[in-house]
């Protein structure tokens, strides 16, 4: 069954009077239960991509199927609705709300779905010892260190379900051994939920542990291969 289908997207951008390419004719397939890494280097078209995927943003041209939903032909409270009920986001810079708990930031996305305070409160206590913050729930953002954070923003990503989880640079802000853990938890709930993830980097200990690996340059994508994977790392 395919996650998500991407045919032909592109999209540019103007900085100043200069056009710049952000997507340049992209097509891509990625399967349910993939964990897919777009790697390249700033500017590559990753970030744009994941964007588009998300309906964030919108291609110039192209289609976009999240499912069975067509994403492209979306008005913007359509493309809102999918991402709240459909997509988890996992960004850089965590996003989360500082005078909230990590709970109650884990709960907000099902607070907008309208989900019972029992039974946001049962769902966010679960995720919480999930994701390896079972006593830290009452602590908020500024109590918490980056690499704790970063997994309250996980667990707010997928508390609702989703099908597809879109993670931009979630371990630029974290040391290495933070970005080791965070990259074995989408592992973990990968095989544990069969939670799709693409994540986008350009941080080479990611790229160790995705079986696919799809490259970006100028907007364009110039590799997708499977690569084997360690079974230490796992």
């Amino acid at each position: 069954m395919t996650a998500i289908s991407c045919k032909n997207l592109s999209k540019t951008f103007l900085q100043g009077e200069q056009k710049v390419i952000g997507l340049d004719n992209v097509s891509i397939d990625i399967q349910s239960g993939e964990v897919v890494c777009l790697s390249g280097p700033s500017g590559s078209g990753k970030t744009t991509l994941l964007n588009a995927m998300g309906g964030l943003d919108t291609p110039d041209c192209g289609e976009i199927m999240v499912g069975n939903l067509r994403v492209d032909h979306m008005d913007k409270a359509q493309r809102a609705d999918m991402r709240l009920n459909k997509i988890g986001f996992v960004f850089q810079a965590y996003n989360l709300i500082p005078v909230l708990t990590a709970q109650e930031n884990i709960e907000f996305v099902m607070q907008l779905r309208g989900v019972p305070a029992d039974l946001r409160h049962k769902r966010s206590s679960a995720i919480l010892e999930e994701v390896g913050l079972q006593g830290l729930e009452n602590r908020r953002p500024a109590q918490l260190s980056g690499g704790q954070q970063q997994r309250v923003a996980v667990a707010r990503a997928i508390v609702s379900e989703p099908t597809l989880v879109l993670a931009d640079e979630p371990t630029a802000n974290l040391d290495s051994n933070n970005a080791v853990q965070l990259i074995k938890l989408f592992l973990e709930l990968n095989q544990k939920l069969g939670i799709t993830f693409v994540i986008a980097t350009h941080d080479v200990r990611v790229m160790s542990y995705c079986r696919r690996m799809i490259s970006m340059v100028d907007g364009k994508i110039v590799n997708d291969v499977l690569q084997p994977l360690n079974d230490s790392l796992i």
